[in-house]
């Protein structure tokens, strides 16, 4: 029998079908700018972020929780949750930390003025120098090494979250030709970094860097299988070295700690929906939150 739906051919001029959007249909839009009139919280630490505990989110609460584990008092910080699926990071305060309205946007209310920060390879960078270049090596070598890994992860991870992630699990439709070619390119980073790992203990080297922090949250969660449920269908087992590095990063106790704020789902011991407070680890699982 032959197939009778029609080929689709792109029209001359492209315009908005919210409905043909699949599940993020109700956010999407091809405009930028405020949805609603909504000030952001402000907390009692000079540092206020705001995130959402996905693989952008947790590059920078892990950051944060790696500077304080150094004794950077300084990087205590409110963590404040923003709900993307329902519209929140379109509110005027947030637009005003984040033009882009993606998530995670930082505010260091330290100074004179408030500076905020936006895209997480930029906040993750602006916290290094504001702390004396922390976990940024010092080798002019490793130094390149590290921020050439740090902008490979940030031109990288569309390719695996926008594409791989969209066509594999949230589009309406499944589209052979579009998960095939994603699925191509994300196996293909991986066995990137599998080579570089089998030559280093770390992205940049022998020290863990901030490379290493932006990579982890979106590859590490890859290689374990928990991320879009695609661990059997790219076959991730094979990738020995990246696992080997994911599970060293996965038992620091800082990046215990950061991948549980913001954090929406999974078990609730894994969930602290906002941190204002070290002692919020202990005392504000999900299930004490309203």
């Amino acid at each position: 029998m032959s197939d009778s739906k029609q080929p689709y051919t792109p029209p001359a001029v492209w315009t908005w079908n919210k409905a043909g959007g699949g599940r993020f249909a109700n956010i999407n839009r091809p405009v930028a700018g405020a949805t609603h009139d909504k000030d952001l919280p402000v907390g009692r630490h000079p540092l206020q972020l705001y995130s959402l505990g996905t693989p952008n989110g947790v590059k920078v609460t892990v950051m944060l929780e790696e500077l304080l584990e150094l004794g950077h008092g300084g990087a205590e910080y409110d963590a404040w949750l923003v709900r993307i699926n329902e519209g929140e990071q379109f509110g005027s305060g947030f637009v005003a930390a984040n033009p882009n309205s993606k998530i995670p946007a930082l505010v260091d209310r330290g100074g004179p003025q408030p500076i905020r920060v936006f895209e997480s390879g930029a906040i993750l960078l602006y916290l290094s120098q504001k702390f004396g270049d922390a976990f940024m090596p010092k080798d002019t070598a490793q130094r390149a090494e590290c921020l050439s890994w740090l902008f490979w992860q940030m031109g990288s991870a569309p390719f695996l979250g926008g594409g791989f992630g969209h066509f594999y699990a949230y589009a309406p439709e499944k589209i052979e030709y579009a998960i095939d070619r994603y699925a191509m390119e994300v196996k293909r980073q991986i066995d990137v970094l599998d080579r570089r790992l089998a030559q280093s203990a770390y992205l940049a080297g022998d020290q863990y860097s901030l490379a290493d922090i932006a990579v982890w949250p979106w590859y590490g969660t890859l290689v374990k299988g928990q991320l879009y449920d695609a661990g059997e269908f790219l076959q991730v087992q094979e990738y020995t070295h990246v696992l080997r590095w994911t599970n060293e990063i996965a038992a620091r106790p800082a990046a215990k700690r950061g991948r549980m704020v913001n954090r929406t789902w999974g078990q609730p011991a894994s969930q602290l929906h906002e941190r204002h407070d070290a002692s919020d680890f202990d005392t504000r699982t999900q299930d004490k939150l309203p």
